[in-house]
């Protein structure tokens, strides 16, 4: 690590502890990244569900129209 002038490093101890915290931020960060893609491509595949039931309605419709 490196320290500015007049900077004193801190104990070994303080050490582990910013980087276990570090740590715990960035798989949060990871976790909730993952978390959002899920959430947005489920939610893209619901509209692709929906909008392909709603072509087949409009299909079958329009074969029972034609008779």
């Amino acid at each position: 690590m490196v320290f500015a002038p007049g900077e004193k490093p801190g104990t070994e101890q303080d050490e582990v502890k910013l980087q276990n915290a570090s740590k715990q931020i960035v798989q949060t960060a990871i976790l909730r990244a993952v978390q959002q893609v899920s959430q947005e491509s489920q939610q893209k595949e619901k509209r692709t569900n929906s909008a392909s039931l709603q072509l087949e309605r409009g299909k079958l419709t329009k074969k029972h129209e034609k008779k």
